[in-house]
C-alpha cells in the first residue's frame, strides 16, 4: 500500500521483497497499470549480505535510469514473534532484533550517503512499542529502538536537512496479522476510539504526508496512525 501511494504521487518506486518475488511481482504490476513506475530489489534485511544486495541492485536500477540519488527510504520490513518473559525463545528474540532493528539501522546506513539533502527517512514502528504486551515482549521491544533510532537519527541529519520519522500503527488488516477470529476482532475495535481496525491505505497516507512536502517541518516524531487504540 505504500509502494503504490507514493508512486501515485510522483515516486519512482524501488519495491523491496525478501522472499515473495510473486508479491512484490504484483505489486509491481498494480503500481505500472495505475500509471506509475518503479522496479524490484531483493534481499534480506536481516543479513548483511542481504542489504548488500539490495543496495547493488538499487544502484544498477539507478544509474539505468541516470539517477545517483533518491529521496525517501522507508523502512517497513518487518517481523512479529510471540512470546511472554517466560516462552520468548532466544531464535525468536534475535529473528525480531534481527529484521526489525538490525536491518533498520543498516539499511539506513547504505542510504544516507545515497539520499539528497532534503530526503526523507519514514521508519514503521508499532503502538506496541509505549503499550504493555506481555505475550509480545521481544517484538514490542524491537520497536522500542525503532523509536530511538528514529530520534537519534533526526538529531543526527537534521544538517542535512533530511527529516526522520516513525510511523506507530495500531492493529492493520494486512497478512502481518492474519486472519482474526471474531471475538479478538472485537477486542481490538473495543480499544480502539474509532471502532474499527486499521486499513493499509491509513498507515500509506500517514507515510505519504511525511515523504510529501508538506511533511517537510515534521522530523523526530513518531505518530500514531492507530485510530486511537489504547
Amino acid at each position: 500500500a505504500i509502494a503504490k501511494q507514493l508512486a501515485s504521487d510522483g515516486a519512482l518506486v524501488a519495491v523491496h521483497y525478501g522472499q515473495s518475488k510473486t508479491a512484490a511481482d504484483d505489486t509491481l504490476a498494480a503500481i505500472k497499470a495505475a500509471g506509475g513506475d518503479g522496479f524490484l530489489v531483493q534481499g534480506d534485511v536481516g543479513e548483511m549480505t542481504g542489504i548488500a544486495n539490495i543496495f547493488r541492485e538499487l544502484d544498477a536500477a539507478l544509474a539505468a535510469r541516470g539517477i545517483e540519488r533518491f529521496d525517501i527510504l522507508v523502512n517497513n520490513a518487518g517481523v512479529g514473534v510471540v512470546g511472554d518473559v517466560g516462552t520468548t525463545s532466544e531464535a525468536d528474540f534475535d529473528k525480531a532484533f534481527a529484521v526489525n532493528v538490525k536491518g533498520l539501522l543498516f539499511v539506513t546506513q547504505q542510504a544516507v550517503p545515497r539520499l539528497r539533502d532534503g530526503g526523507r527517512i519514514i521508519n514503521i514502528s508499532s503502538m506496541v512499542s509505549h503499550n504493555a504486551y506481555p505475550a509480545f515482549i521481544a517484538y514490542a521491544a524491537s520497536k522500542a529502538a525503532v523509536d530511538s533510532i528514529t530520534l537519534s537519527l533526526a538529531a543526527g541529519l537534521g544538517s542535512r536537512k533530511i527529516t526522520v520519522n516513525a510511523v506507530a500503527p495500531g492493529a492493520t488488516a494486512t497478512d502481518f496479522i492474519g486472519e482474526l477470529d471474531d471475538q479478538f476482532m472485537g477486542a481490538i475495535k473495543s480499544a480502539t476510539a474509532l471502532g474499527e481496525i486499521g486499513k493499509a491505505g491509513d498507515i500509506a497516507s500517514v507515510v505519504a504526508f511525511l515523504a510529501s512536502p508538506a511533511g517537510g517541518w515534521v522530523t523526530g516524531e513518531r505518530i500514531r496512525a492507530s485510530g486511537g487504540m489504547h
